[in-house]
C-alpha cells in the first residue's frame, strides 16, 4: 500500500519510479540495520543513527519532534515502524531538499519570506 501511495504523489515516469523503487530498497537496509533488537520498530537513537547514515544530522529537538510525529503506536515507549519510517525520510529528504534550494552559499542558513516558508513546509504537514 506505501508504494501505491508514494507512486499515487509523484509524476511517475521511468526516472521517478527507477528513484522510488532504490530509495525504497535502500531505507529498508537501513531500517532493518537499526533495529537492532528486532521488534519491527526504531526508536529516537536508532532513528538518530539511521537518519545520519542517510546524511541527514538532526537535532536532539527535532529528531523527538519525528518521533513523536511517526509514532502511531500511542504507546510510552516512542518508537515507529517500517512504513512510518518511510514517511519520516521522505519528509526529512523532501525539507532538506527544499531548504539546499534556499541554501545557496551551502552555509546552513537561508531567508524565506513567509509566503515561501508556507509553501515550502505545508505540503509536507497536510500529507
Amino acid at each position: 500500500m506505501l508504494v501505491i501511495g508514494l507512486l499515487s504523489d509523484l509524476e511517475t515516469g521511468p526516472k521517478e519510479f527507477t528513484q522510488v523503487f532504490y530509495s525504497l530498497q535502500s531505507w529498508r537496509a537501513i531500517f532493518e540495520r537499526f533495529d537492532r533488537d528486532r521488534s519491527g520498530r526504531i526508536d529516537s537513537n536508532e532513528l538518530r543513527e539511521a537518519l545520519l547514515s542517510l546524511k541527514f544530522s538532526v537535532s536532539p529537538t527535532v529528531l523527538e519532534l519525528l518521533v513523536s510525529k511517526f509514532d502511531k503506536s500511542g504507546g510510552k515507549n516512542k518508537a515507529i515502524e517500517y512504513e512510518n519510517f518511510i514517511r519520516c525520510c521522505l519528509t526529512v529528504k523532501g525539507l532538506t531538499e527544499k531548504f539546499k534550494d534556499k541554501d545557496t552559499s551551502f552555509f546552513g542558513s537561508a531567508t524565506f519570506t513567509y509566503e515561501a516558508f508556507m509553501l515550502t513546509v505545508l505540503p509536507f504537514l497536510i500529507a
